[in-house]
C-alpha cells in the first residue's frame, strides 16, 4: 500500500533518525578502512623523506615491544588474496603449504609461482613522534608504526653491536634509549632506509611525569597477534582456492615439503629474548602496503 501524505509527514522526524543511521552506517565503513593509531612517514615528489621517531617499550601488561607478522598479498585468475598467515602463530599455513607443492616440482615455473607468492614480513611497535616536518600535528604523539626488516635490522644492529668498542643500546629505553633518525631515499622505485640511524642515547623527557603520560598513552600490540584476530585454516584454503581457481586441498601436507632454508638473523633484545626472523626484503614490505592501501 502506498503511503499518504499526511503519514509521510507524520514520519518525518523517523525517516531522517533513519537517514542518519544509514549516513553514520557509510561513514563508519569509508573510516574503517585506515587505522588513526598508525605512523607512516611521509616523502617528497622525489620519494625522499626524513622524520625522528622514538621506539617505545613494551606497552603495560605486555612482555615485547613489537610484534611480527607474516602475511600473503598476491593477485590469482579468481582476484587478490591479502591475508595473515597463520605461520605467524606457528601454524600451518594453505599458502606455504601449496607454496611447497609448487617449489617440490622442481620446475621453473612452480618456483617462480611459489617466490610470488611468499609470505611477508613486518613488525608492529608503539613509537613516539619526535619530528614530522611533513606532518607537524603528529609531533608529541604516540602511534603504532608498521615497519619492515631493514628498520628492525637497525634495532638489532644497535642491540647487539658488530664490534667491541660499540656499547649495546636499547632502542626501546626510556631513559637509556635514543632517537631514531628516519632518512628515506627512493631506490629503483622503493623506500630505502639505509641512511637512517640513531642519534646518542639521551632521555625521552626530564620530566618523569611526561614519561610517565607517555607509557599510559601506548596502545596494546598483543591484539595483532591473538588467533581470534586471525582466519581458520579452513577459511583461508576456501579463499585461496577461490583466488587461484583450483583446489589446493590434495597437495601434499606443509610438513612432508620444504623450501630452501632462509638466512635467519639473530636477534636477543635486552633481558628478552625472540625467535629470528626469515630474511626478508622491504620492497616486498612496500609492495604490500601499497595494496593495502589501494
Amino acid at each position: 500500500m502506498s503511503q499518504s501524505f499526511a503519514e509521510l509527514k507524520r514520519s518525518s522526524q523517523s525517516s531522517l533518525d533513519t537517514l542518519l543511521k544509514e549516513t553514520n552506517k557509510l561513514t563508519s565503513n569509508e573510516s574503517r578502512g585506515k587505522d588513526e593509531r598508525f605512523w607512516q612517514p611521509s616523502v617528497d615528489a622525489s620519494g625522499n623523506g626524513y622524520a625522528v621517531i622514538r621506539f617505545l617499550p613494551a606497552a603495560k601488561g605486555e612482555d615485547i615491544p613489537w610484534v611480527r607478522i607474516f602475511n600473503h598479498g598476491f593477485q590469482g585468475p579468481g582476484g587478490w588474496y591479502i591475508e595473515n598467515s597463520l605461520t605467524t602463530l606457528g601454524k600451518d599455513d594453505p599458502v606455504t603449504k601449496h607454496n611447497n607443492m609448487l617449489w617440490n616440482r622442481g620446475d621453473d615455473a612452480g618456483k617462480n609461482e611459489a617466490r610470488k607468492q611468499k609470505r611477508r614480513l613486518l613488525y608492529i611497535s608503539n613509537i613516539y613522534v619526535v619530528s614530522d616536518p611533513s606532518n607537524p600535528e603528529n609531533e608529541g604523539q604516540v602511534k603504532l608504526f608498521r615497519y619492515g626488516k631493514k628498520i628492525f635490522d637497525k634495532l638489532n644492529e644497535a642491540m647487539n653491536p658488530q664490534f667491541e668498542d660499540e656499547k649495546p643500546l636499547n632502542p626501546f629505553d626510556f631513559w637509556e634509549g635514543a632517537n631514531f633518525k628516519m632518512k628515506i631515499r627512493n631506490l629503483e622505485g622503493y623506500r630505502n632506509y639505509d641512511k637512517s640511524e640513531f642519534e646518542k642515547p639521551s632521555k625521552l623527557s626530564d620530566d618523569d611525569s611526561k614519561v610517565e603520560q607517555v607509557w599510559a598513552s601506548q596502545y596494546s600490540i598483543n591484539e595483532f597477534i591473538d588467533p581470534s584476530n586471525f582466519k581458520t585454516y579452513q577459511e583461508l584454503e576456501a579463499k585461496l582456492n577461490k583466488v587461484l581457481m583450483t583446489n589446493t586441498s590434495n597437495a601434499p601436507k606443509a610438513e612432508d615439503v620444504e623450501l630452501p632454508p632462509e638466512p635467519t638473523p639473530s636477534v636477543t633484545p635486552p633481558k628478552e629474548s625472540v625467535a629470528a626472523a626469515p630474511k626478508e626484503d622491504d620492497a616486498d614490505m612496500d609492495m604490500f602496503k601499497k595494496m593495502l592501501n589501494d
